[in-house]
């Protein structure tokens, strides 16, 4: 008797600086805790790159990608709170350990033993993906699957970066890609000023900038009109943490949420003096996700989103790299 087994299609990174090549594997079997998710879309991020370039260390072959937005079609034992044809979200950081002393902290997010989603553990550029039920976020139903991709990383890192920019009332946005267009809203919608750097002559970022309520929008070489009192970097651009102390104000902040960023080159004291500071974004905690997708559902977020095709995933890193893409980058499996 001949048992037929079930395939998914995917496309698999063999290693650094690799294309992407479509595969068919056995389908996945959920282990306890876990969900196996059939993939409606999943965001293009730009550490996706960083995965592919291999300057994010990854187990090689992996499927990226880590803005999954699918519905549950299996659970594994021992879970609790989902049932099948539930919509769910899957971010970046796809498991913690839940023992270190971060995790017994309430910062997992900084976990002894992480795992990543579409790095270290299979991801979203398929049709078909395990993950841990732990790290699935149920998904508003004001957002289509679509709109919704992009909030799983872009949306919760910038989320986390403006928790940590504080109270800050004038903020500036250095790289006003994916997560700069999602938190230039909530910004907004908080009543704060943002103020949006691109790269020198993107007009038409500068543009689409304003049109989301930023106060002003310029090149990342120039000075805002006033002094911040926090700057996000998205763009993972080293040199632009110097050019962002000097536009913060006494006090202000540097909030770096990039995974990867080029070296920091030197800078004067008198940059940094004046009590300012500079700080990281690591991954993120589910108390941020949670949160987030309630404040985005409040201020009635809107995503910008650019659909691709599964065995289009090259295009789209590449669109991605060379910024072409207004707002977010998607992959559609079904289309």
């Amino acid at each position: 008797m001949q048992i037929s087994i079930m395939m998914m299609r995917a496309m698999q990174l063999d290693g650094p600086g690799k294309p992407l090549r479509p595969v068919e594997r056995p389908m996945p079997e959920p282990k306890p805790g876990e969900l196996l998710i059939e993939v409606a879309a999943c965001g293009v991020c730009r550490t996706d790159l960083h995965v592919a370039d291999g300057e994010i260390p990854a187990h090689y072959p992996i499927i990226p990608g880590h803005e999954i937005v699918g519905r549950v079609v299996e659970i594994g034992s021992d879970v609790e709170g989902f049932a099948l044809g539930d919509r769910v979200g899957v971010p970046w950081l796809g498991h913690s350990c839940g023992v270190c002393p971060y995790c017994r902290s309430g910062r997992e997010n900084l976990c002894d033993e992480p795992e990543f989603t579409g790095c270290t553990r299979d991801g979203g550029y398929t049709t078909h993906a395990v993950a841990d039920a732990r790290y699935c976020f149920p998904i508003p139903t004001s957002f289509s699957d679509i709109a919704a991709a992009p909030l799983l990383c872009a949306g919760l890192i910038g989320w986390r970066a403006l928790r940590l920019a504080g109270d800050a009332q004038r903020i500036g946005l250095y790289g006003f890609g994916a997560a700069a267009h999602i938190i230039a809203q909530v910004a907004h919608w908080q009543k704060r000023e943002v103020y949006a750097f691109t790269k020198p002559g993107d007009v038409a970022g500068q543009a689409f900038a304003r049109s989301l309520g930023c106060a002003w929008a310029g090149a990342s070489d120039e000075m805002p009109p006033l002094p911040l009192d926090a700057a996000i970097l998205f763009a993972p651009v080293g040199a632009l943490v110097p050019a962002a102390l000097k536009a913060v104000a006494k006090g202000g902040r540097v909030v770096c949420a990039g995974i990867h960023m080029s070296d920091i080159p030197a800078f004067p004291y008198a940059d940094l003096w004046g009590e300012r500071t500079i700080c990281s974004v690591a991954n993120l905690t589910r108390e941020d996700g949670n949160s987030f997708f309630e404040i985005a559902e409040r201020a009635k977020i809107e995503t910008t989103t650019q659909p691709f095709g599964l065995e289009d995933a090259n295009a789209a890193l590449a669109a991605v790299r060379n910024g072409e893409v207004k707002g977010a980058a998607v992959i559609v499996p079904g289309l």
